[in-house]
């Protein structure tokens, strides 16, 4: 008897493994998923059943009621008889934020410990629905999921300060970020072009401070500061009965928001509007963009009317936000103006502080003692490390993961939150005939492939990672279209990586569950990136000659390249396998998509091969951990740099780039060669000259020669080849020295030090 019942439910499953439909494309992908066969049927037959005891659940009900009607016109009933049910369940045992979904052909059950994973179990449905009202079926295939979080802080910050967005936008963006079970908005308020957030006791910040001269038409780096007489009237800002409403709305959605009040630096708004505030105390005008000329940013940390000041506002702000934590910024502060200031000064001799990192660090602890006195905690960008870690901060590591590490080590939460790859205001595709942007090159594909942990951390340091969050600045963001563009799907991949666990996560699963989404999106009106279809050229040296990979993220794409510096076509050599690189030459690769060449432009790698590729290399002052290119021999790897930022070039930062070669054995050469990057905005210069040395013992070095730079430090970008040719000398070491430059008058960080780029040492 009992081998015929398991024969029975051998079949049993069996058939229903077979009959089982296609999984949803669910985003971020539950953690596990078991098909069966048909669908439950929304309809006007539909009730929505809670337990009455179980109050909390109501709102959570009224919700889901009011999606299904929107979509669909039926107005679902609350506790009532019916033929088909949508039951949600609290049971307090299940992973805070998870849910247990169960869908039948008569009914949906939801269980969580609370409202929040019931929620989250809604949205995995709403995902299997039309995702607007055309009249067809609500059909959810019968299924069952067990879900779960990977990460509690899911987030995604806004930069309303740069461009202000108006209520009904940020509450658009809460909707995108709810449906993907995102649950931290990072609400940036306060910067130097404008204050957002009504502050009762000092309305001048939203009289004055909110308000900029209207200067959208230029770029952003290149906008001249306002004059005396010009209208300010492009701006705006938040009452505070709109921020409460706001905060009610992401509430509702399960949303915690976190409110950024800048500070010390970056708060050229309220000096405008309070200039007793600044080291200066001089009237000026508020930013109008990038230019920071004659402008105080700072306050005085030497200044105790600056201290009651922001006590006063935070008084007024943490009322309207319930989060546990208050960001304060912290990132970018010039000293120079304390340095000068005979109060900054006097502030470090009483409180014993060797310099200006130390005040600022007495400055963010002084701020975050009043912040626990009303019971809340600060965060703020990694730079709040400097002088030394206020003792119960978290810090959000935006300049790579050094300081999210460093945090971790010393037992302080962390949010990672990189540039690269998690900043929204980069390009996500092209660049070529995608919206203006800041630069960088963040695509869908290395959102996804990111993971929070750093592999520096131990088991126990792991566990101070909250999580994770996109960031997405606005200078080059003006209109809600092109923000709704820049976010999606980047949004889409970030929420899978916060949620899924790390060896879920599949890249081919994602890219075609994606493709329903995009259909969503076009049905909404939502401006959207179809994609990155930028061939990835990947060179490796490791143990061997010269490779390239090439990589397309376009779903059922191919490549077509070139070697001869012609355009691909489809009929061009096909990528099938690794490319070995033995000569110098060009490759050039596009994507193919049903029989079309996708992008406007063809990817393009320039490769040389000279006499100190494969060589090692040692710096006198070390590459800057942002910007390492492919490793330490990236300067004698063949690989020429692009004309995008991040990709093949090393970065040196205030120092200049001393780089000895050692060729291995003696080698006659007669020309040395240095590839060098000017980027105006990013702080990018040509060095002011490159010396360049060779040795027969890398002891004694003769110098060959100093080409100064031939180019207009005012140009706004540039690549150029530092270069001599010498009659043939036998040697073994080399010796190139780049002199770093400064930012140049006019320029927004006039009289710092810039950086120097670097890309390859051809030796010949």
């Amino acid at each position: 008897m009992a081998l015929r019942s398991s024969v029975l439910l051998f079949l049993l499953l069996a058939s229903v493994l077979m009959n089982a439909q296609q999984q949803p494309s669910i985003i971020p992908k539950p953690v596990d998923l078991k098909m069966g066969s048909g669908n439950f049927t929304i309809d006007g037959n539909t009730a929505i059943q809670y337990k009455k005891s179980q109050k909390e659940l109501k709102a959570t009900a009224d919700f889901f009621a009011s999606y299904i009607k929107n979509i669909s016109g039926f107005s679902l009933k609350s506790n009532k008889a019916a033929a088909k049910k949508v039951e949600f369940v609290i049971e307090k045992d299940i992973q805070e934020e998870g849910y247990q979904l169960t869908v039948s052909s008569t009914a949906i059950v939801i269980k969580a410990s609370s409202p929040k994973g019931v929620f989250y179990g809604m949205q995995s449905i709403f995902q299997t629905l039309p995702a607007i009202r055309t009249n067809a079926a609500l059909e959810v295939p019968i299924m069952v999921i067990n879900d779960y979080p990977r990460f509690k802080w899911r987030g995604m910050h806004l930069d309303v300060s740069r461009h202000f967005f108006g209520p009904e936008i940020v509450k658009e963006y809460i909707d995108l970020m709810a449906s993907y079970k995102i649950n931290v908005f990072h609400w940036h308020l306060v910067d130097d072009q404008g204050w957002r957030i009504e502050i009762k006791k000092n309305p001048k910040l939203t009289e004055i401070g909110a308000w900029r001269v209207d200067q959208t038409h230029l770029n952003w780096s290149e906008r001249p500061q306002a004059k005396e007489g010009e209208r300010p009237t492009y701006g705006g800002f938040y009452t505070q009965e709109q921020i409460k409403d706001i905060v009610k709305y992401a509430t509702e959605r399960n949303i915690t928001v976190v409110p950024e009040i800048e500070m010390p630096g970056h708060v050229a708004s309220a000096i405008a509007s309070y200039p007793q505030l600044s080291c200066t105390q001089q009237p000026q005008l508020p930013m109008t963009g990038g230019n920071y000329s004659n402008m105080s940013s700072n306050y005085c940390a030497g200044n105790d009317e600056v201290f009651s000041f922001l006590e006063d506002v935070l008084t007024e702000v943490m009322p309207l936000f319930p989060s546990s934590y208050i960001h304060i910024g912290g990132d970018e502060v010039d000293k120079g103006p304390w340095k000068k200031c005979a109060r900054c000064q006097a502030r470090m001799k009483s409180e014993g502080l060797k310099d200006e990192h130390e005040l600022q660090s007495y400055f963010i602890k002084r701020i975050e003692k009043f912040v626990i006195s009303k019971k809340r905690k600060i965060i703020g960008w990694d730079e709040i490390l400097e002088g030394g870690l206020a003792p119960e901060a978290a810090v959000m590591s935006w300049r790579g993961e050094a300081g999210g590490v460093e945090a971790a080590k010393m037992k302080h939460n962390v949010v990672m939150t990189p540039g690269t790859p998690f900043y929204f205001d980069h390009y996500q595709a092209g660049p070529e005939g995608e919206p203006l942007a800041i630069g960088g090159f963040n695509t869908v594909k290395r959102v996804y492939d990111y993971d929070p942990i750093p592999k520096e951390l131990n088991k126990e340091d792991e566990a101070y990672i909250l999580g994770a969050q996109a960031n997405i600045w606005t200078e080059y963001i003006t209109t809600p279209e092109h923000l709704e563009y820049m976010i999606l799907p980047r949004m889409a991949a970030l929420a899978e990586v916060l949620w899924d666990p790390k060896e879920n996560k599949n890249w081919d699963s994602f890219n075609e569950r994606l493709q329903y989404h995009f259909k969503g999106y076009a049905q909404k009106a939502l401006h959207f990136s179809p994609g990155n279809f930028t061939v990835s050229i990947k060179p490796s040296t490791e143990n061997g000659p010269l490779m390239v990979t090439l990589f397309t993220e376009a779903l059922n794409g191919e490549i077509r390249y070139t070697t001869d510096g012609s355009e691909p076509t489809v009929q061009s050599d096909k990528y099938e396998k690794p490319i070995a690189i033995n000569s110098s030459l060009v490759i050039k690769a596009s994507t193919v998509v049903d029989g079309q060449i996708k992008g406007l432009q063809a990817a393009k790698q320039n490769f040389v091969m000279h006499k100190a590729v494969g060589s090692t290399v040692k710096y006198t002052n070390p590459v800057s951990q942002y910007y390492l290119a492919d490793g330490q021999n990236s300067l004698i790897d063949g690989v020429r740099g692009t004309s995008v930022v991040g990709k093949y070039w090393h970065g040196f930062s205030g120092k200049d780039m001393i780089a000895t070669i050692d060729l291995g054995q003696a080698k006659t050469i007669q020309n040395i060669s240095l590839g060098c990057l000017q980027n105006y905005s990013d702080w990018i210069f040509l060095p002011q000259s490159v010396k360049f040395e060779v040795s027969a013992d890398g002891k004694t070095f003769t110098e060959i020669k100093t080409v100064n730079n031939p180019v207009d430090i005012n140009q706004k970008s540039a690549m150029h080849n530092f270069s001599t040719t010498f009659s043939p000398q036998t040697v073994k070491f080399v010796r190139v020295t780049a002199k770093s430059n400064i930012c140049p008058p006019g320029h927004s960080g006039e009289g710092k030090p810039g950086w120097v780029f670097v890309d390859e040492i051809i030796v010949e």
